[in-house]
């Protein structure tokens, strides 16, 4: 007899993805080759919920008032502690599955079913989870302020990348939607009569750009002007701007949303337009749980896999997995599925997503995701190392 009974699990679990890989690849080509976009992702959550109602996962449609979200639930012999896989399939426009959420998707099955399978008599609570609209969406973000994480020990998932990193920051981000409202008048013959919308959301821009000196390195902001007039020979009444404010902490990110409020403030001010803001969406800082990220890098390194000494602040983005990490113990490893010169969100990131190399990050993904939730089910001090960590 070994003289690690986890071991052993995670063997057996191992053998379980092991025997599921052609089906969980045949999955990922089947949801890559039906791209859906956010919020409309009905195929690739049926066909996960469905896989995992056939291997006895009580499957629960709708959760968090979100109709492509589920969660499907194994009770094993105690309800606690509930370890959470979560579930990405929705596609970017055009680009299709261009981040690789095919792959997150089909991992995280893979790893709830192979410590079904691989472990028997669970002492806990398996979920996968599926949270659709992270692309633009912000589906976690909902998912969060319903509660559907409250009972979540750990959460846990990975990302395809061209690089394999144990952990990275992620910003907080802030979506703001601006429109400024003017008077219509003839360009030529009276402008003197009107108010150009137009005028003021270019200001806004330009008052923005001149905050760019003044604001900390990590801090970001971007937009784009949904709507600049309808002819050149009429003011424009009506104009709208769309902004993404970002910083590495979420009160700095307020701060400086603040900042670009009242850039748009006194652009109208300037203008005598009128302006309106909406806050669209806010994602928060992701907060990496250290304990089970070490955990994570053990079991993937057993796999023979190597994770690359980076920066953590380095070429981040945002996700709403930063939501889900201020509530529960959570980690977002990336795992390389191709060249280091890879980018996300191109069609070559696609083309890898459904590749051998793709493939094969995906498999390990799932059996190191599953090898640390044994850990968490049976190793009790690295619960109780996690949830110190999070307090």
């Amino acid at each position: 007899m070994s003289e690690d009974p986890v071991a052993e699990v995670k063997t057996r679990i191992y053998e379980a993805i092991d025997e599921l890989e052609p089906e969980l690849i045949d999955l990922s080509m089947r949801i890559h080759h039906h791209p859906e976009t956010k919020f409309e992702e009905y195929k690739a959550s049926e066909w996960l919920a469905h896989a995992a109602e056939e291997a006895g996962f009580a499957v629960e449609t709708g959760i968090g008032g979100v109709e492509t979200a589920f969660r499907a639930a194994y009770r094993g012999s105690e309800k606690k502690p509930v370890v959470a896989f979560l579930a990405e399939y929705d596609a970017l426009p055009k680009l299709g599955h261009a981040c690789g959420h095919n792959l997150i998707a089909t991992a995280s099955l893979g790893a709830a079913l192979g410590v079904q399978m691989g472990m028997g008599r669970v002492p806990g609570t398996l979920e996968l989870i599926g949270t659709p609209g992270e692309e633009g969406g912000g589906g976690k973000v909902i998912l969060t302020a319903a509660g559907v994480f409250d009972d979540a020990d750990v959460a846990m998932m990975f990302h395809p990348s061209a690089r394999t990193i144990l952990w990275k920051r992620a910003l907080a981000r802030r979506k703001l939607f601006i429109e400024f409202f003017g008077k219509s008048a003839h360009a030529a013959s009276h402008p003197e009569k009107g108010i150009s919308a137009l005028d003021a959301t270019l200001l806004t821009f330009q008052n923005i750009n001149a905050l760019r000196e003044h604001i900390v390195d990590d801090a970001r902001i971007h937009g784009i002007i949904t709507d600049g007039g309808d002819a050149p020979n009429i003011v424009p009444d009506y104009s709208a701007s769309l902004f993404y404010v970002r910083a590495l902490d979420d009160d700095t990110c307020d701060d400086l949303l603040e900042k670009v409020q009242n850039c748009a403030r006194a652009a109208a001010l300037a203008t005598g337009a009128e302006v309106e803001m909406d806050m669209q969406g806010a994602y928060r800082s992701l907060r990496t749980n250290m304990p089970l990220a070490e955990a994570f890098k053990e079991n993937l390194e057993a796999l023979g896999r190597t994770f690359e000494d980076v920066d953590p602040t380095a070429h981040i983005g945002s996700t709403d997995m930063g939501d889900v990490s201020q509530v529960t113990n959570t980690i977002h490893p990336y795992l390389s599925i191709g060249p280091e010169e890879l980018v996300g969100h191109s069609t070559e990131f696609a083309e890898a997503a459904a590749s051998e190399e793709g493939h094969r990050a995906m498999i390990d993904a799932a059996k190191a995701l599953a090898a640390t939730a044994a850990d968490v089910l049976l190793r009790p001090g690295l619960l109780e190392s996690v949830k110190s960590y999070f307090d």
